[in-house]
Parts: C-alpha cells; structure tokens; sequence
C-alpha cells in the first residue's frame, strides 16, 4: 500500500444509477421494520429487498388501482 494516495482530483458521492430503482425516504411503523429485520435475519436477504418484494406482492394480487 502506498503510504499517501492522492484525492485531489476525486469525486464526492460518486453513485452509479440503477436502472428502474428509485432511491425514497419512507417512514414505517418500527413494529413492520422490526419483522422485516427478524425476516432478513432467518433467510439471509437484506430487510429492504423483503419490503420490495411484499410491496411488489401486494401490487400484483390487488386488482383495484392505488390512487
């Protein structure tokens, strides 16, 4: 390892988009985040991707439009 490594010309927060993921601040009730956090736990998937996929769930079996 280098013993100094050069930042000057670095950028800050440099992200790479993702195609079709929105990035939102969302509040929810602590009891939901807990159970999804407990659920993350017992399968090894982060909690996130477990509220996506119950969001996306609930979409597809819901015939009336969210409005």
């Amino acid at each position: 390892m280098k013993r100094e490594y050069d930042f000057s010309k670095g950028k800050r927060g440099g992200v790479i988009p993702q195609t079709g993921k929105t990035r939102i601040t969302i509040y929810l009730d602590d009891a939901v985040v807990k159970r999804f956090r407990a659920e993350s736990q017992r399968t090894g998937r982060g909690y996130q991707t477990l509220i996506d996929g119950a969001l996306k769930s609930y979409l597809r079996f819901t015939k009336k439009p969210l409005t």
